[in-house]
């Protein structure tokens, strides 16, 4: 399988070297294809990356406790595996540089600027302030990075991945996985899975986001936002 992507937005160059150390670990995790040197390759103004392709198989979706397990094994894989890699709270980061910039989020209004920034920065230290482990993680283990193959259950797309608390990875999955992970500290995952909530909702009013449905999606978000602060209670 072929990954294309434009020259303008290069992939993670970790990317590769992790996917390949996960392999030989034997992590649920789709690895570059075998029979090609795993590396960039270039054609025009595209960058390509080579991937063994696994056919997708029908419905059902993964049940919430084989999902857990996965998520579990890739995590047990990652924390044998010591590359540089972003924190979590770089991303954080990175949505507080967008909303800090009206020029690069011209049309979100300014009351809902405040809480998005406000929302950021509290729950980062909230989540801090649990003084979690941290480890290599995934960074956006969603269902659409989740493929399900005659071999089980692998994950894909390795470019954002971050260190940070296991509760941040788990902040991207369904609701129903995380009760199948153990030691998992609900506090914490409620104060990743807000702070999630506020980073995607934090994307999608970008300028440049070009997410299909994304100006539906950033309404919809940021009042579902506001709803689950108002139930939180938080410290805004």
């Amino acid at each position: 399988m072929a990954r294309v992507t434009p020259a303008s937005h290069p992939p993670t160059p970790y990317e590769l070297d992790l996917a390949l150390e996960l392999a030989k670990a034997g992590s649920p995790a789709a690895a570059p294809d075998p029979r090609v040197t795993p590396q960039t390759y270039e054609h025009d103004d595209f960058l390509i990356t080579l991937w063994t392709y696994h056919p997708p198989t029908p419905p059902p979706a993964p049940s919430p406790s084989a999902y857990a397990r996965a998520l579990k094994h890739l995590h047990t894989g990652m924390r044998q595996i010591t590359l540089p890699t972003p924190h979590f709270l770089d991303r954080v980061a990175t949505a507080q540089d967008l909303l800090s910039n009206p020029t690069h989020t011209p049309a979100l209004p300014t009351a809902d600027r405040t809480l998005l920034l406000d929302t950021l920065r509290t729950l980062s230290d909230l989540i801090v302030s649990r003084g979690a482990p941290e480890q290599l993680l995934h960074g956006e283990p969603h269902p659409g990075n989740l493929l399900s193959t005659s071999g089980g259950l692998l994950f894909i797309d390795f470019e954002t991945c971050c260190r940070g608390p296991i509760e941040f990875d788990l902040a991207h999955t369904p609701e129903q996985v995380a009760p199948y992970y153990p030691d998992i500290d609900p506090v914490l995952l409620q104060y990743c899975r807000l702070l999630v909530l506020a980073m995607i909702t934090t994307w999608r009013w970008d300028r440049d986001d070009h997410l299909p449905n994304g100006t539906h999606l950033r309404t919809t978000w940021l009042t579902q936002l506001r709803q689950e602060l108002t139930h939180a209670n938080l410290p805004l």
